[in-house]
């Protein structure tokens, strides 16, 4: 984070703040990532859609969606003096990685999702932000920025359909005619009088693919996305028992689901990760659900040092893991490892287990 911004906002010659915008866009590049672009503040439209979506409750237990007010959709209330927002994306799709359809295709498999194969994108974004605003910085002398990367109340994706980076599609995700949808986004806030980026047109046309790709109906209208019955949202935000209405839906999905994504035709054009900290780790790509439920607790904290995943904990990857396990079809090796923890000292991994056992009519 650089200094907080206040009210005395920099003086800048419309020239030398175009000048200073190509500049900025040339770091981004260099720094890896693959577009850039510069927005004002103001999300009027996205704020009344977020009341909405409040008011129906489709946050879930993600408190944190309300707490912080219009904090999130008026950037100048959380970061005064901003006057713009400079929106960043970086793609992290593994260059080499296991056909994603084939293994949710095969039941015996984990699926993972693609995002977090490798190491934690708060800690990669965040770091070449930073290094972004320090160029801008030097640069501009005065000037003051706040870096963001899904770390604070930031309407990341309405602000940077305001900049042009993209459009949101229906599946809520930001979509680009060259990145598709496989890609992190970060924020700079500054209060720099850049020139700002026009928006681009929404492509989706008639295609209603994401939604229908959807393996919990989650998706309940274009535009409308009920994390109650996201897959992403059950297995990585939600901390209790998973509805047992949803969970023969979640398959072998046992961190995140990428089936809207997959699904959407944009991603036929989405840039390659080249960023070698999203590279896959330890073979996630391709275990096991068996083999990744004799992981110890030890074993999950080390190897997921680093890694996003790590932030569930052990008690909900090993119910998630449950979940997959009672969806997959019978075979001694997964009734094996189901009964060694039948007994398990959580009370929510028993019950995961035991409903997964019974799947297995055991």
């Amino acid at each position: 984070m650089m200094r907080a911004m206040q009210n005395d906002s920099p003086l800048l010659p419309e020239r030398e703040a175009a000048e200073l915008a190509a500049r900025i866009r040339q770091w981004a590049i260099e720094l890896g990532f693959q577009g850039v672009t510069i927005s004002d503040p103001h999300l009027p439209l996205a704020e009344q859609r977020l009341e909405r979506w409040l008011a129906d409750g489709f946050h879930g237990d993600m408190h944190y969606m309300a707490k912080h007010g219009t904090k999130r959709s008026r950037p100048a209330e959380l970061a005064p003096g901003t006057r713009r927002i400079i929106s960043a994306r970086m793609a992290y799709f593994p260059v080499s990685l296991e056909d994603s359809r084939r293994v949710l295709r095969d039941p015996h498999h984990a699926y993972i999702s693609r995002y977090a194969l490798g190491r934690d994108y708060h800690k990669v974004m965040r770091k070449r932000l930073q290094r972004l605003a320090e160029r801008i910085q030097q640069a501009s002398g005065a000037s003051r920025l706040r870096v963001f990367t899904d770390s604070a109340p930031v309407m990341e994706v309405a602000l940077a359909a305001n900049g042009g980076l993209g459009w949101q599609g229906k599946h809520t995700l930001l979509l680009s005619r060259h990145g598709g949808s496989l890609f992190f986004l970060g924020e700079i806030y500054t209060d720099l009088p850049l020139p700002v980026d026009p928006p681009v047109d929404n492509h989706c046309g008639h295609c209603h693919a994401c939604l229908t790709a959807c393996p919990t109906q989650a998706i309940v209208a274009p535009y409308r996305l009920d994390a109650r019955r996201c897959i992403s949202y059950l297995t990585i935000e939600f901390a209790g028992s998973i509805p047992l209405a949803l969970r023969p839906s979640i398959g072998n999905r046992i961190y995140g689901c990428d089936d809207c994504q997959l699904a959407c035709p944009w991603n036929k054009f989405a840039d390659l990760g080249i960023e070698a900290d999203f590279a896959v780790r330890h073979g996630l790509d391709r275990m096991t659900l068996a083999a990744l439920f004799r992981w110890r607790e030890e074993d999950f904290q080390r190897k997921f040092q680093g890694s996003a995943i790590l932030r569930i904990g052990y008690e909900r990857w090993l119910r998630n893991l449950a979940v997959g396990l009672g969806n997959a079809p019978a075979s001694p090796e997964i009734i094996d490892a189901l009964r060694r923890q039948a007994n398990h000292p959580s009370s929510l991994i028993r019950e995961h287990v035991a409903w997964a056992l019974t799947r297995h009519a055991l």
